[in-house]
C-alpha cells in the first residue's frame, strides 16, 4: 500500500528562547464600502502630471482595489477587537492593515445607521455640506444650480439647498435621474444635458433672472454656461474629483 504524507521539519537549528511578537496588523471585516467617482479616474491610464495631483493614487492591476469605508476590528490590540472603523480599505471581505496604514480612526456612529458614515456622514457628505454653506455661504430665495445632481455629492447638495430656502435647478444624464431629481429629492426643475444642443440657452431657459450659485461637479462646457449666466456676486464652486 502507498500513501502520501506531508510533514514539518526546520531548516536549522535555533539558539536562545522563542520571543513574542508584538502584532500590530489591523484585521478589519469589510462592512460598507464608498464607490465615490474619483475612483474612476485611479483607474485610467494618466500622464505624469495628471498622477502628480491624483491624491489617492492609481489603481494596480491585479491588486485590491482601496477605498473609503467602514468595518468591524476582528483582530488588533488597537483599535480594540469589534471596535467599528473607518478608513481606506481593500474593496473585499476584509482588510488587513499594517500598523499605521489606511488612515483608521474609530467611529461613532451617534446614533445613525452605519452605513451614513460612507453616505452623509462620509467624504461625500462632508464636500457637500462644507462646499455649499461654508464656501458659497446661500441665502434665502437664492437660485442654486447643481450639475450631477444625482451623484453622491449633487443630490445633498440639492437638498440642503432646498431646506434653507433656495430655487434648486439640477442637470442629470438620463431621463431616469431627472425623474428622481424631480419627484424623490424635490429640486424645483432638472433636465437631461444631453438632450439639450445648446447650455447656454438651456440655462438661460431655467434661470431667466441668472444663477446666483453654481456647484460644478463636471467642469468643461456646462462650467462655461453656467458663468455666462451667473449674477453679479454670484458664487461658482467647481469640485475636483
Amino acid at each position: 500500500m502507498e500513501v502520501t504524507n506531508r510533514y514539518m521539519v526546520i531548516k536549522h537549528n535555533i539558539d536562545g528562547e522563542p520571543q513574542d511578537q508584538e502584532k500590530t496588523d489591523v484585521i478589519v471585516k469589510n462592512l460598507y464600502l464608498a464607490i465615490d467617482p474619483y475612483q474612476f479616474n485611479r483607474m485610467k491610464n494618466q500622464s505624469p502630471s495628471e498622477r502628480a495631483i491624483n491624491f489617492a493614487g492609481d489603481v494596480i492591476p491585479g491588486k485590491c482595489i482601496d477605498g473609503y469605508g467602514v468595518g468591524r476590528v476582528v483582530l488588533s490590540g488597537n483599535p480594540e477587537k469589534d471596535d467599528l472603523v473607518s478608513g481606506f480599505l481593500c474593496w473585499g471581505e476584509y482588510s488587513i492593515i499594517e500598523e499605521g496604514g489606511a488612515m483608521l480612526r474609530k467611529v461613532d456612529t451617534m446614533g445613525f445607521p452605519i452605513s451614513y458614515n460612507v453616505g452623509i456622514l462620509g467624504f461625500g457628505g462632508l464636500t457637500a455640506y462644507a462646499g455649499f454653506f461654508e464656501l458659497c455661504k446661500p441665502k434665502k430665495g437664492e437660485k442654486v444650480f447643481v450639475s450631477a445632481a444625482s451623484g453622491s455629492i449633487g443630490n445633498l447638495v440639492g437638498r440642503h439647498a432646498k431646506l434653507i430656502g433656495c430655487c434648486v435647478v439640477g442637470s442629470a444624464g438620463s431621463s431616469e435621474k431627472v425623474d428622481l431629481l424631480k419627484n424623490k429629492l424635490g429640486f424645483d426643475e432638472a433636465f437631461n444635458y444631453k438632450e439639450e444642443t445648446d447650455l447656454k440657452s438651456s440655462l438661460e431657459r431655467y434661470f431667466p433672472d441668472g444663477i446666483d450659485i453654481y456647484f460644478d461637479n463636471v467642469g468643461a462646457e456646462m462650467l462655461e454656461a453656467a458663468v455666462d449666466n451667473t449674477n453679479a456676486f454670484g458664487r461658482s464652486l467647481r469640485v475636483v474629483l
